[in-house]
């Protein structure tokens, strides 16, 4: 398996003796947090990052830039692009957790559909493919 680039910003702390972040690293050894994906759970992030590729090619061109995602943690809505969002899921796949995150600064919310829309709109081109097809003589 190919290594994924670490292209997310650098820690401000880095090397730092007084990192706030610092106790962290403990917690994290002892509540599972880098526990590997499941067999299945990486099934799932790998069909993520296809159903993301055909969300792209399909929404792109109509002017969307990417994702919304409504985050559990913070109660607010972050705006991936699409590149980002892969890069994201990229991520999970080598490291088994998500980044961490910031929300974006200042995006346009109309240029953003929810996952769930995502695949609604997939879905409803891929139906209305199959019917042109099938109408075809």
């Amino acid at each position: 398996m190919s290594k994924v680039t670490d292209d997310s910003p650098l820690d401000p702390f880095l090397g730092d003796p007084a990192d706030p972040a610092a106790a962290l690293a403990d917690l994290e050894d002892h509540d599972g947090i880098d526990a590997p994906l499941t067999p299945a759970e990486r099934e799932d992030v790998l069909a993520d990052i296809e159903d993301l590729d055909v969300f792209q090619a399909l929404l792109a061109p109509r002017g969307l830039r990417g994702i919304v995602v409504e985050c559990v943690d913070c109660g607010e809505s972050h705006f991936f692009g699409w590149d980002l969002m892969r890069s994201n899921l990229r991520h999970l796949l080598e490291v088994g957790r998500t980044r961490v995150h910031e929300p974006a600064f200042g995006p346009d919310p109309a240029q953003y559909v929810s996952w769930e829309y995502a695949r609604g709109f997939a879905d409803g081109a891929f139906a209305a493919a199959e019917a042109e097809a099938d109408a075809s003589p």
